[in-house]
């Protein structure tokens, strides 16, 4: 399935990258979630980007590294997301997994924060993120605040 792993920061990117990175975050956040919404943003500029890519060099797993004092005081994950061929076969898992050690490898962290998409709460409790008890409307999509103390995973 997945063929490799790559995490670089915005001035590393390839053109060819970033355009797939755009594709992906837009077929999934946008058109899929029928949200229009301003997906790519400032916070590209100062992040990390995860990518996995299949045995095609397509881009299927996607997550967005935001330094510490961008989003949160934490280092957070964001624009989580996978093609929607390899959903329920893992891959998710494996990003957020991948996205945490990365995380701590590039900034040394142990807390992160993120911003989940409610429906999603459960899946992140499985890599030890606990709810804030924030609960809020972003792009009319009800999200949970969540954060992880420790990046042992």
């Amino acid at each position: 399935m997945l063929n490799n792993w790559k995490v670089c920061s915005y001035d590393d990117l390839s053109k060819k990258e970033f355009h797939q990175i755009i594709i992906l975050r837009q077929q999934v956040f946008i058109v899929e979630q029928n949200c229009p919404y301003q997906d790519a943003d400032e916070k590209d500029f100062n992040s990390y980007h995860l990518m996995g890519f299949d045995k095609s060099d397509k881009l299927i797993a996607y997550l967005r590294i935001v330094a510490p004092g961008i989003s949160y005081k934490e280092a957070s994950l964001g624009r989580i997301v996978t093609d929607i061929k390899y959903r329920g076969t893992g891959l998710g898992a494996e990003v957020v997994k991948v996205g945490i050690k990365h995380t701590k490898s590039i900034f040394g962290v142990s807390e992160l924060r993120i911003s989940a998409q409610s429906h999603l709460v459960s899946f992140y409790e499985k890599f030890n993120f606990v709810s804030t008890g924030k609960e809020y409307l972003e792009d009319d999509i009800p999200h949970t605040e969540m954060l992880l103390l420790s990046t042992t995973n």
